[in-house]
């Protein structure tokens, strides 16, 4: 099982980005899928939780909550993180994480690295004037 996140750049203050989540031995679509994201000198955090594509519920970090929006194309295989109104502290390594035990963020604790088995490499979001 493979993960590629991809996506990340140089983005000013206010600006929007879309990080691409693509996977090789694993349907993204079975199962829930994490974003988390690590900023210099911090420890990595999780963002985000989507249910499988049964459902598609999602859950957000109150800090990035109303910002960005995590969601899937069936057809591409490939899970998306758009980002809105980006601001300095979202510098950080993004990346998206997948496990094979659980449908529905709601029945486990998303927000624990420890519940994923499958790390994509991260991609770097810079947010800076």
């Amino acid at each position: 099982v493979q993960l590629q996140a991809s996506g990340g750049g140089l983005v000013q203050p206010g600006g929007s980005l879309r990080l691409s989540c693509a996977a090789s031995g694993f349907t993204l679509d079975d199962y829930a899928i994490g974003w988390f994201r690590q900023a210099p000198g911090k420890e990595r955090e999780v963002i985000s939780c989507i249910s499988s594509i049964h459902t598609g519920s999602t859950y957000y970090a109150e800090s990035v909550k109303g910002r960005f929006t995590v969601s899937r194309d069936h057809a591409k295989k490939t899970m998306y993180l758009q980002m809105s109104n980006l601001k300095p502290e979202d510098t950080a390594v993004y990346y998206c994480a997948a496990q094979d035990k659980y449908y529905y963020c709601s029945g486990y604790d998303w927000g624990a690295e420890n519940e994923y088995h499958y790390w994509g490499q991260g991609t770097l979001v810079t947010v800076s004037s």
